[in-house]
């Protein structure tokens, strides 16, 4: 059996697994309280979750509808065709059954983010983030729509994360922590947090320019960028309340681009 404390953003998640796979995967993927060389830390670190991982289940069948359900004796579960997520309501315990290493990052994706809102600290969004000038600007979209293309084109500015950005939000302050939740661009593991200055939602166009979005609108846009599987009313209006901090803290603009860097002269 191999343990491992994982280390994201201010959580960390106390993992156990026997088999070898899996275990490479976390250590390849994760920042390792403890055990990483480059003295990696993040501080405050949260309460933690004990997370059990094994191997089994099918093969992904190309939808990523998740099932979700209780056991009688009140257990949260989540089921896609390549992976089981078993959860109790208070998060203190969770166990996984994971098909390979596609399922994995999902499972992790999911069960993260089941986490971080059932804490009320923050969200777990599908978009790109790369840091400019001391600040975080954020990309987002439909699927498609060229989130990891911005965050490739946005080189040698630092990026936090191509595929799902860790936002935290409070009633004074939005920041994004450095995802190890990645597409293609792998974590350069950066300890704390930046300031989030700007989200954009992306639209390939011949023409490259902004357009301001008002915060009701904002809200709306944001909540289907939320990996996010609603299994509770209370669960889902944290979820509400943290989209509507986000949206009256952070400016929200459409960003119409090409297919090269030139979008930066319209956002720094």
């Amino acid at each position: 059996m191999v343990e491992l404390k994982l280390v994201i953003a201010e959580q960390r998640l106390l993992t156990h697994t026997s088999v070898p796979w899996i275990a490479e995967w976390l250590q390849a993927f994760f920042p390792i309280d403890g055990a990483d060389p480059t003295g990696f830390r993040t501080e405050p670190l949260m309460p933690a979750m004990n997370v059990h991982i094994h191997e089994g289940g099918s093969p992904f069948n190309g939808s990523f509808h998740v099932d979700k359900s209780k056991s009688e004796d009140g257990l949260l579960i989540f089921t896609r065709q390549d992976y089981l997520i078993t959860v109790d309501p208070s998060f203190i315990e969770a166990e996984l059954t994971v098909y390979d290493s596609f399922a994995l990052k999902h499972a992790m994706m999911h069960l993260y983010s089941l986490y971080i809102v059932h804490l009320g600290w923050g969200l777990l969004i599908h978009s790109s983030c790369v840091i400019d000038q001391g600040k975080a600007f954020l990309f987002s979209g439909h699927s498609g729509a060229g989130k990891s293309t911005a965050a490739r084109l946005s080189s040698p500015r630092q990026l936090l994360s191509d595929e799902a950005s860790i936002v935290r939000i409070t009633a004074d302050e939005v920041s994004v922590f450095d995802s190890p939740f990645r597409s293609e661009l792998l974590s350069e593991r950066t300890s704390g947090s930046c300031s989030l200055a700007g989200i954009y939602l992306l639209n390939q166009s011949e023409q490259i320019y902004t357009q301001a979005i008002a915060d009701k609108d904002a809200f709306i846009r944001i909540l289907d960028k939320v990996f996010y599987w609603s299994y509770d009313a209370a669960e889902t209006m944290k979820i509400m309340k943290l989209g509507k901090m986000l949206a009256e803290q952070v400016p929200f603009h459409e960003l119409y681009f090409q297919k090269n860097n030139l979008f930066w002269e319209k956002i720094s």
